[in-house]
């Protein structure tokens, strides 16, 4: 079973798209989603240094306009996707691109909407000093309740040890002198405190922009950040990614839901962050802790396949881009024998940029 991912903001590094533009009709695209967000997404996307594309409103419609071509790339013919693909999911910002995978929003309205969503969340960052602290390792009750102690929101809870807390930067300083037992902390250069109640002005602006984008009920199964469930209602999927911004992430509860549906396969669009490492945060609910076929460790997921290269090799039920082609494809079901391996780290957490 087949589960396609989307990454948030942090994810992102110089020159993530230059490779893709080498597939046919993807330049092109992204061409065409720049004009509509307003952002030169070739040029952030291949030449831009690290501080450029780190920038909110530069960050949020280049992770969600690279995500949505590599979709038509692999997907050209979208109808014939939903049949492929178990379930979609999209970690913080890159729910918007889960959402136009599952046919809830075209890739216009979500070019607009991420731009403004980018806009707003600066604009709410500006009023009162906050920001973000990794937490790595620890028990996940014990930061929770350290972090409610002070004020702080756990704003991302990505699983396999790893919480973002934020609020304002006074509590998070008393937080740093008072940490939760064994675990070590992180402060995040980030402008603000994103998915708490900080952001609440940002989510009264979407939702007046929301008003006006026409929906479709997903024909995929489509899990939400706000408690790893899924969506089957076109406007309650609306309805989530504005009230997402003020409210924690828990990719921990969408991994789990892939494992209660059986998933055993994982392909993340670029630019590559947190969902294929929080792939093995907690063991399945309903399935034995170990996959009878792998033999991995606890996680229900049995295989991964990134779609960092253009033309990755197929293996297993993975999908990739056909070579040379720019088309999307299932295997016949040989394995190749080349195996590509997992890539290490996650942005969001490990190099210090929470989701958004």
């Amino acid at each position: 079973m087949l589960v396609v991912v989307a990454p948030g903001q942090g994810a992102q590094t110089p020159g993530f798209l230059t490779p893709w533009l080498e597939v046919p009709g993807f330049e092109d695209r992204l061409r065409w989603l720049s004009a509509v967000s307003g952002v030169d997404l070739i040029t952030h996307g291949t030449e831009s240094d690290a501080d450029t594309i780190r920038d909110t409103a530069v960050a949020q419609p280049l992770i969600v306009g690279a995500g949505l071509v590599t979709l038509l790339s692999l997907f050209p013919h979208p109808a014939e996707a939903y049949g492929k693909v178990a379930a979609g999911a999209g970690h913080s910002v890159g729910e918007i691109t889960a959402a136009v995978g599952a046919g809830v929003i075209n890739a216009e309205q979500a070019m607009v909407f991420v731009r403004e969503r980018g806009k707003a969340m600066a604009i709410a960052s500006a009023v009162t000093p906050t920001g973000m602290t990794a937490v790595l390792g620890g028990e996940r009750d014990e930061i929770v309740a350290a972090a409610e102690k002070y004020g702080l929101t756990a704003a991302n809870e990505n699983g396999a040890g790893q919480i973002v807390v934020a609020g304002t930067l006074e509590q998070l300083d008393a937080f740093a002198a008072d940490p939760p037992a064994r675990a070590r902390l992180r402060p995040l250069q980030v402008a603000g405190a994103f998915h708490t109640e900080h952001m609440v002005p940002a989510v009264a602006q979407l939702a007046s922009y929301a008003r006006s984008i026409s929906v479709h009920d997903p024909r995929t199964r489509l899990i939400s950040n706000a408690d790893g469930t899924i969506v089957h209602n076109g406007r309650e999927v609306l309805a989530r990614l504005v009230r997402q911004v003020s409210s924690p992430v828990r990719w921990d509860l969408c991994m789990s839901t892939m494992a209660d549906l059986g998933v055993t396969a994982m392909l993340e669009l670029p630019p590559f962050g947190c969902p294929h490492r929080a792939g093995q945060a907690r063991p399945p609910r309903n399935r034995d802790p170990r996959d009878h076929h792998t033999g991995r460790p606890p996680g229900g997921m049995g295989s991964h396949r990134t779609a960092r290269d253009p033309h990755p090799h197929v293996t297993g039920t993975h999908l990739a881009p056909a070579r040379g082609s720019g088309q999307g494809h299932l295997p016949t079901g040989k394995r190749s024998r080349r195996r590509r391996q997992t890539r290490g780290g996650c942005p969001d957490r490990i190099r210090g940029q929470p989701a958004r």
